[in-house]
């Protein structure tokens, strides 16, 4: 186990993302899955999203998963597992690919998440799955695309949807209180009047409308601080929306995305998950 948490770090900080995801697909095993890939749901802007599907999957719950990389990297073939790990569960599981920076600021980003989720709701049913139990999910830059989906409401409704519609939203170490930024890239992504920046920070924008939310935070997450999903549950809160956060001792950034694959004994992130899927699948409308 250190020694596989040693590897990931190191080529993780190393930069070689596509080797080290790579190897966890390879890791991953796919029996019962079904592999849906390169489905173009944006053909304006060559966007496309893949689609695990559990065999002979009838009105399962859909996820939209974004992944992170601060809003600069990524690709969603390196989610192949985290598609199957939640595909194994019983689940739909989209992964979803958006326009990175420079080729867009923060607005493409979430009108490309936008589209990603309308074209799940439209679709589901052909791959097994109920749109009345969809939701989004992100891990880290990916939390806040998910997250303002789920809060800020003119996205969404740009596709003629709401955030209402979700059965809920899953963050995984997602950043949603993140003023001061940390990067100059920051700035040119989400601006430099304190205003514009402000359109950045999901929580600002719980306003009591939300979809239920499911926060999964390593305590030693050194790249997005822990006190982030503290003040976004704090928000939820005051609004007397339903709210779960999770602190997980001795988990960090990287540990608590790779504890759905090839760390699952680090935290039981993927139980926490599915409970949380199971219990608001079953409460939303049909």
């Amino acid at each position: 186990m250190r020694l596989l948490l040693l590897l990931s770090a190191a080529l993780l900080l190393a930069g070689c993302h596509a080797t080290f995801f790579g190897a966890v697909n390879a890791r991953q095993p796919s029996t019962g899955v079904a592999a849906h890939r390169d489905i173009v749901f944006d053909p304006a802007n060559d966007l496309a999203l893949d689609v695990y599907s559990p065999t002979n999957a009838s009105h399962a719950p859909v996820v939209v998963y974004f992944y992170g990389g601060s809003w600069m990297t990524g690709k969603r073939q390196w989610f192949r597992w985290m598609g199957e790990a939640l595909a194994a569960q019983g689940v739909i599981a989209i992964v979803a690919d958006v326009r990175p920076w420079p080729k867009v600021r923060m607005e493409g980003f979430l009108q490309d998440g936008a589209e990603a989720v309308r074209w799940a709701h439209d679709h589901a049913a052909g791959f097994g799955g109920d749109a009345a139990h969809l939701f989004v999910m992100g891990h880290s830059s990916g939390g806040q695309i998910a997250a303002m989906l789920a809060t800020d409401k003119q996205w969404l409704a740009a596709v003629g949807m709401k955030p209402r519609d979700l059965a809920g939203f899953i963050g995984v170490a997602g950043t949603y209180d993140f003023i001061p930024f940390d990067e100059p890239e920051f700035y040119e992504i989400f601006g430099h009047e304190p205003d514009e920046q402000a359109l950045s920070q999901p929580i600002n924008f719980v306003d009591g409308d939300e979809p239920p939310a499911l926060l999964l935070q390593g305590e030693n997450d050194t790249i997005v601080s822990p006190a982030e999903a503290v003040s976004f549950e704090g928000r939820y809160r005051s609004q007397g929306e339903p709210i779960e956060l999770k602190l997980y001792p001795n988990v960090g950034h990287e540990q608590l995305l790779l504890a759905f694959g090839p760390l699952k004994g680090k935290a039981p992130v993927l139980a926490d998950t599915m409970a949380f899927i199971h219990r608001y699948a079953a409460a939303a409308p049909h």
